[in-house]
């Protein structure tokens, strides 16, 4: 396991470099430039000179070395001097990607101030929906056709098929607008200190989570139940029960078990995307998280802010990949890694 894992670890690097290399010369690439924003009346050398102070004049792999230096080596050395409050070299010159839009403000900093948020709804929903999906989806499998079974494929299928727009919209009118049960949006300035500030946050989580929770569990449950379906026909099924295993018994030590392993890819593949937010959820409730964050990058033309977080995004799918792999011998002994 131990040398599976380095040597997954050393393909991992070469396939990040890859990645970053294509995000940046993407970015490059595209039409915009930042001073666009700008009043018409700047003139023409203000923006040169401009431009030339955000680095825009350097040669393409002169800023993307540099990016790649911010990236894995300055980032890294800043967060070990805040958590463990030392000093590492010349911290106060050191170079750090900053955002173009937000003052100069470090793009790591905004991406810890709207991880919180985005973990709040979109983090508490995908957890939501995964406790949910996963019993759904072998009870409607070990119970067929049953009137659960037909009642949770129909409730799935309209889970996956209404876009998540669609029903944030109808529960901000059913909930906020007619019943006025729950707040329309999201205050993200709210802070838990009492009894009523905790009501509040769960009252403004309701509705967001609902709609995002209802979503992924239609899909999960779905191919829960699918994996489920195929484990049921086995032989090792029928020689449990030949044995005289009760059902429950056998479910849950052989069954579940072995239907898991493809679910897990898709859980661990899932995870990023809380990372990234569920962006027209956080649109349509006002949640100031990380989707948000780079909506308004990119209508910005803040490309550190969109370069940054489309590639720890793209880490973390490489993270949770590799999870997933050492997940599966967990689950499965038969499975060796050599």
């Amino acid at each position: 396991m131990g040398t599976y894992f380095v040597r997954r670890l050393l393909t991992a690097i070469p396939t990040l470099l890859a990645i970053s290399f294509v995000i940046f010369a993407i970015l490059d690439l595209a039409p915009g430039d930042p001073t666009g924003t700008l009043p018409p009346q700047i003139k023409m050398e203000v923006r040169e000179q401009i431009r030339k102070a955000l680095g825009l004049d350097e040669p393409f792999h002169v800023r993307y070395l540099l990016w790649l230096k911010q990236f894995f080596i300055n980032e890294p050395l800043n967060i070990i001097e805040q958590v463990f409050n030392v000093q590492i070299g010349d911290s106060s010159n050191r170079l750090r990607v900053t955002s173009w839009s937000s003052r100069g403000k470090p793009v790591v900093d905004l991406i810890v101030e709207r991880t919180p948020q985005t973990l709040w709804v979109v983090g508490f929903a995908y957890l939501l929906s995964v406790l949910i999906a996963i019993p759904l989806g072998v009870v409607g499998a070990v119970r067929q056709n049953s009137i659960f079974d037909q009642i949770s494929t129909v409730m799935a299928v309209i889970g996956y098929s209404v876009p998540t727009f669609f029903t944030g919209l109808l529960a901000i009118v059913i909930f906020s607008v007619h019943l006025k049960w729950f707040p329309s949006v999201y205050n993200t300035t709210l802070k838990v200190t009492d009894w009523a500030s905790f009501v509040a946050q769960i009252k403004q989580m309701i509705m967001p989570v609902a709609v995002l929770a209802f979503f992924q569990t239609a899909a999960l449950s779905r191919y829960t139940r699918s994996s489920v379906l195929d484990n049921l026909k086995q032989d090792y099924v029928r020689t449990a029960y030949a044995k005289g295993f009760r059902e429950h018994y056998v479910v849950i030590r052989h069954v579940l078990r072995n239907s898991l392993i493809p679910v897990v890819t898709l859980v661990a593949l899932g995870i990023p995307q809380i990372f990234a937010g569920a962006i027209i959820t956080e649109q349509i409730f006002r949640v100031n998280g990380l989707g948000s964050l780079l909506i308004i990058a990119i209508q910005s033309f803040d490309i550190p802010v969109v370069q940054t977080t489309t590639f720890i995004f793209a880490v973390l799918i490489v993270a949770f990949n590799l999870i997933a792999d050492i997940v599966y011998g967990i689950l499965d002994p038969r499975i060796t890694y050599s």
